[in-house]
């Protein structure tokens, strides 16, 4: 399953503000960007109903250089989008920050998607977003 539409990050501005202004989480797998919320940057449809909406908003970026199949791409898009929308159901309280996951070309090769999973909670757990 994919996040909701109220946890998507989506529009160029948004990506375009993490970029300059998001703050940087290394891992040996993927990239973790968090920046806090700027509304204004969304979609105006994605704005109307802003109490509504969630405080978090999540994105992923898979490129070419991770595999050349769209198909294994999605199929790493899907799991990361099925363990954090599992993860944000489970906590009471939302963090308020926008992040972007990036995968490195170094997380093509691993078979078991466990080590991608970790790398993920460890890294949203270092951005202090999720405990």
């Amino acid at each position: 399953m994919v996040l909701t539409k109220s946890l998507r990050l989506s529009g160029y501005k948004c990506f375009d503000y993490l970029h300059q202004q998001g703050f940087r989480f290394h891992g040996k797998l993927m990239t973790l960007r968090t920046v806090t919320p700027k509304p204004i940057l969304l979609k105006k449809k994605n704005r109307q109903s802003q109490s509504a909406q969630s405080k978090f908003k999540c994105a992923i970026s898979i490129s070419h250089k991770v595999s050349k199949k769209a198909v294994t791409r999605n199929k790493l898009r899907r799991l990361l989008h099925d363990h954090l929308r599992n993860k944000i159901s489970r906590i009471k309280n939302q963090p308020n920050a926008w992040a972007l996951i990036t995968l490195k070309p170094s997380s093509a090769p691993y078979e078991s998607h466990e080590f991608l999973l970790k790398e993920c909670d460890r890294l949203l757990s270092k951005a202090g977003l999720f405990r």
